[in-house]
């Protein structure tokens, strides 16, 4: 990957979320993360997960943001990690910055309202609780157990092979294909197989204007000639429209 293209993977890490803020290239500023996070039952939904499939697993989500999976997930037996660009930070500059997001994203969400299926959250204010429920339980964990919160720029990842058992990756791989190119998607998934025993599940597969991935056959093509099966699942979550399948993929060989 050139110099170039990973200075284009920051950027967009940083800006993952609801909101996507244009900004300016440069280093990693915390004003230019949007920490804005799901909770876990969205997770749960997105996942097409059962509270019986997490206990005992170690688990990554990558990249984990505000999110309260593992916060709850944690409760329910399982070892989750979560990694992101945004964990350099300090948790209470997290915190400070996670709450002014969710502020100045309603305030954006409200003139779109159209684009999105609210059937989950009934309205604005619906979100915004559960968003700031999300970050609220994210936040409580982070300071609990700060060891299980990494920093790291995709596409590497400070693992050992196969250390977790499911890895999931929710609104960033194919979310954001008009700035991400398919080399970037191939070596960031072959990133995730490697430190991934059985499967990787990433949610949704559309982009921003509620498209298949372009490239979804010829990745699919690429994964299944290194041994893995390869589907895409429908799920019971929509929020962003036509933003309602995950792509799984499941471990049979190594994919080195």
């Amino acid at each position: 990957m050139s110099r170039d293209e990973q200075s284009n993977s920051k950027e967009v890490q940083k800006n993952s979320r609801e909101d996507q803020q244009s900004n300016d290239s440069g280093g990693l500023e915390l004003s230019q993360i949007v920490f804005i996070g799901r909770t876990f039952e969205e997770y749960m939904k997105m996942f097409n997960l059962m509270v019986d499939e997490i206990n005992g697993k170690s688990i990554l989500d990558c990249p984990g943001g505000a999110c309260s999976f593992s916060s709850q997930a944690r409760k329910l037996g399982a070892d989750p990690v979560a990694v992101d660009i945004a964990y350099e930070h300090e948790i209470d500059e997290l915190e400070v910055k996670g709450f002014q997001d969710i502020e100045h994203t309603m305030k954006q969400m409200e003139p779109v309202q159209g684009i999105y299926v609210w059937d989950q959250f009934g309205s604005i204010q619906g979100l915004k609780e559960e968003r700031t429920r999300a970050i609220t339980d994210c936040i409580a964990d982070m300071r609990m157990f700060p060891d299980r919160y990494v920093a790291s720029v995709l596409p590497d990842l400070p693992f050992a092979d196969e250390q977790f058992d499911l890895t999931l990756s929710a609104h960033f791989l194919f979310t954001y294909a008009d700035r991400l190119d398919v080399d970037f998607h191939v070596a960031t998934i072959m990133e995730l197989l490697r430190v991934t025993k059985q499967e990787v599940r990433i949610f949704p597969t559309v982009d921003l204007s509620g498209e298949r991935y372009k490239h979804m056959d010829e990745l699919k093509l690429i994964l299944e000639e290194r041994g893995c099966t390869v589907s895409e699942e429908p799920t019971s979550y929509e929020f962003q429209r036509n933003a309602h399948t995950m792509l799984q993929i499941v471990k049979h060989n190594r994919t080195r």
